[in-house]
């Protein structure tokens, strides 16, 4: 992928990060979401959003079904905020690996605490 290609994706995620917080919907409203990363077409065409929730891939699911009921809203605040000649279609999709690296961070302090307390 090319620094601009990376530069728009980056910009995308930055922009849909700070959307999120704006959204009244209940199924986005209070949660810990993250947008993982996004993957933005060789034509800047298109872009793959990946939403996480730090509650889980239930949690994520929920917030794509919210996110793309507001796909319209989302993707003229993205064109306006990065002055695009046209935004790109946006696609959402829940991730999970946030949960993972939390749950592996867990596993990590696990192991380190049975560490000390063998030493």
């Amino acid at each position: 992928m090319s620094y601009k290609h990376n530069r728009i994706a980056e910009d995308i995620r930055r922009e849909i990060t700070l959307c999120i917080r704006e959204l009244k919907d209940p199924r986005v409203k209070d949660r810990m979401l993250t947008v993982v990363r996004v993957e933005v077409s060789a034509d800047a065409s298109f872009a793959k959003v990946f939403v996480s929730d730090l509650k889980g891939i239930d949690g994520a699911k929920e917030a794509v079904k919210a996110l793309t009921a507001a796909t319209g809203r989302l993707r003229r605040e993205v064109g306006a905020a990065l002055h695009l000649r046209k935004a790109p279609e946006l696609q959402f999709f829940a991730d999970d690996s946030v949960e993972q690296g939390v749950a592996l961070f867990k596993k990590l302090e696990d192991v380190n605490r049975g560490n000390i307390h063998e030493d």
